[in-house]
């Protein structure tokens, strides 16, 4: 029967009748698949189906396509929902309650697992993990540390800073940011987001487009800092990724022990072809200038300027063998939210359709595991349709593996959506 409802399948699945994407291979396979539990039982190629009596619930494919759902390494639940003014001037239970909103929204478009970049996510995580409410399964960075007039400094520029008696900007008091200067603050801030569930930390390395008071041009954080940062994260076996632009920027932090660099998209060839020299990952964006729009003149200019960096940065990467990842870091306009989809499917301007999809399921799985004993999801492989792994899975109308324009409308296409065992839409009767 079609549902876009959550449900358990007590027995297990038994999904007949695809065409798989492993998240691995260079192609989809004629098989089946089956669940136990949470996670994936069998994978069987070469045979639609079982040739026994099938045991728990049955979906037949229609030979459509079997892939590992999406994940995202680039996003803000409690920021995709809402507006800056309301941010600023509504409930903080409102920004709550549409990151859980949000976080429906991004399960039914098809991902099952996200990076959040800045925010109060763990409570969200543990109750989207209790299985409460619909979500993805989310890697939360807490709230994101910036320096006084950084790109997380959003303090009225006639209060005094934090560090000399002035009051916490909204975005602190609501846990999206925290604003922290010199070494020992760090350390207390990047400790403060441990204790609160963070998997990884997250600095902000140089200037924004969103960002009031900081030039593009901008270093963010001393070498001092940044080491301090790095230091408490290994302490806990994790990393720490920066948001930051520049080639002098992107260089302060991997020399600072930084493991991932969230954008890029102003660096040189040379500093591009250092993050493949030393293992570094890069979380850039298929920015387009409309994603994102803002009343300030010098935002708007500083958001073209990032997105006129976007075709070089990716092939650069590429040129040099750069551990890439896939993020969309949209927010702040709800009624783009439906971009995340589009994005994914932009990459395609340089990858072949297979690449993209094990960038964004296997590739970024290879990421996240960067958390280490900080990973909430360590017991099983993610991104993957394999014996053992999470049994997060989509079922698609067409083949994502030669036309990536199939996941662009994930209302329409993605005919079933299991995250967890649990299926949260079929529509294939």
């Amino acid at each position: 029967m079609a549902s876009d409802t959550s449900t358990a399948a007590p027995g297990g699945l038994l999904i007949t009748n695809v065409r798989v994407f492993d998240g691995i291979g260079d192609e989809a396979v004629p098989g089946h698949l089956r669940t136990e539990g949470d996670r994936i039982a069998e994978v069987v190629l070469g045979h639609p189906a079982p040739a026994g009596p099938a045991a728990g619930t049955v979906i037949d494919g229609g030979g459509r396509t079997l892939m590992p759902g999406l994940t995202d390494a680039h996003v803000h639940l409690m920021l995709i929902g809402g507006t800056m003014a309301g941010l600023q001037l509504a409930p903080t239970g409102a920004v709550y309650y549409q990151a859980l909103a949000a976080a429906r929204a991004m399960l039914m478009r098809g991902f099952t697992t996200v990076r959040d970049l800045a925010g109060d996510t763990d409570p969200l995580r543990r109750v989207l993990d209790a299985g409460l409410f619909p979500g993805p399964r989310i890697y939360p960075s807490q709230a994101a540390l910036s320096q006084t007039s950084g790109h997380g400094d959003f303090g009225m520029v006639y209060d005094p800073p934090t560090a000399l008696g002035g009051p916490p900007s909204r975005a602190e008091q609501v846990g999206l940011m925290r604003v922290a200067d010199g070494p020992e603050r760090v350390l207390a801030a990047v400790r403060e987001q441990l204790k609160r569930g963070a998997a990884q930390i997250k600095l902000m390395a140089g200037g924004g487009a969103a960002s009031a008071y900081d030039p593009l041009d901008v270093l963010q954080f001393t070498s001092a800092e940044l080491e301090a940062a790095v230091r408490a994260a290994a302490d806990w076996g994790t990393y720490v990724t920066v948001h930051v632009y520049t080639s002098e920027g992107v260089r302060r932090a991997v020399d600072a022990g930084v493991r991932c660099i969230e954008h890029g998209h102003l660096a040189d060839e040379a500093t591009v072809r250092l993050l493949g020299e030393r293992g570094v990952w890069l979380s850039t964006q298929p920015f387009a200038e409309d994603d994102h729009h803002f009343d300030n003149p010098d935002s708007r200019a500083k958001n073209r300027q990032v997105c006129d960096g976007v075709g070089t940065t990716f092939r650069w990467a590429l040129k040099h063998g750069v551990r890439l990842a896939f993020g969309t870091d949209l927010l702040l306009e709800p009624s783009l939210a439906h971009r995340q989809n589009e994005m994914l499917v932009r990459l395609g301007e340089y990858l072949d359709p297979v690449a993209v999809l094990k960038l964004a399921t296997s590739g970024n799985a290879e990421l996240f595991r960067l958390a280490g004993r900080r990973d909430p999801y360590r017991d099983a492989p993610l991104g993957v349709l394999v014996p053992g792994a999470w049994a997060d899975l989509l079922v698609v109308d067409g083949d994502p593996t030669t036309d990536l324009a199939v996941l662009a409308d994930p209302g329409r296409n993605l005919r079933l959506i299991v995250k967890g065992g649990t299926v949260h839409k079929n529509t294939l009767g």
